[in-house]
């Protein structure tokens, strides 16, 4: 059973779910909101005190400024005042695509603060070798959103990232609606081109391990994922199902994520 609070942020209100007992651990997406992440952090309840929450600007974390961009670099500082705000001087922290940039900027950013970070799949691509295509790319989707609306951008996201489902459905359609209209405009740019800080990533005291899917082959989040584990000097290890394997598999996902940890 979940118990739902709030948190007043520097520009937004945060809401995040509390469940279960055990060591802390933090799992997080985005634009993904907790409630994506609901199945999985059921699963882990029972030996883990897991936290989610909605990331700023998505479903019940609302913005003062809905004109701000959302960084990975203020959503690590929103994950470290959720820290504070529980009384926690560390915790563990598992983020998935948009939640794995946030946590790789968290780490050096916050140094102390995560134990060990589980990044799964973070669209990093400016670590790919056509990175000047794929920022052109990217513009097009976010101007695709501008003149055509949500429905033409994820199509053509979709085709160019390689992602055949569609994106999971939140709490409504008018919410997933603002959702999306938030990733394109606001969020989108600044998560694909962020460049992880490697040297501090393998000099800070947590432990960092990259995840991938094992059907995400055809993925650019495949190829993301393989790049960054290899500037750690690191083996990514396979998860359960594709991007969103936590949706499609969570007991099994549960349990590789523990075998992680």
């Amino acid at each position: 059973m979940a118990t739902t609070q709030s948190l007043d942020v520097p520009g937004a209100r945060l809401r995040y779910e509390v469940r279960g007992t055990g060591p802390l651990l933090l799992v997080m997406g985005s634009p993904m909101a907790a409630a994506h992440f609901a199945p999985l952090a059921d699963a882990l309840a029972g030996d883990h005190t897991v936290v989610t929450h909605d990331p700023r600007g998505i479903s019940g974390s609302r913005v003062d400024d809905p004109d701000q961009d959302s960084t990975p670099e203020l959503r690590a500082d929103d994950v470290a005042a959720l820290l504070d705000a529980l009384g926690a001087e560390s915790a563990d922290v598992f983020g998935s695509s948009g939640g794995a940039v946030t946590g790789l900027a968290l780490v050096p950013r916050h140094s102390g603060r995560v134990r060990t970070l589980v990044a799964h799949e973070p669209p990093l691509l400016e670590l790919l070798p056509d990175a000047l295509e794929r920022r052109v790319a990217t513009d097009d989707i976010v101007e695709t959103f501008h003149r055509e609306g949500v429905a033409a951008a994820w199509g053509k996201f979709m085709a160019v990232n390689g992602v055949v489902d569609p994106p999971p459905q939140g709490e409504s359609a008018e919410q997933d609606l603002a959702d999306s209209a938030r990733f394109f405009g606001h969020e989108l740019r600044g998560t694909t081109r962020y460049v992880p800080d490697i040297a501090a990533l393998r000099a800070a005291p947590a432990r960092v391990v990259v995840g991938i899917g094992a059907d995400s082959g055809g993925l650019d989040t495949y190829q993301t994922s393989t790049a960054l584990a290899e500037l750690l000097g690191t083996s990514p290890v396979e998860f359960p199902g594709g991007h969103g394997g936590f949706l499609d598999h969570p007991k099994e996902f549960a349990d590789v994520l523990r075998t992680v940890l």
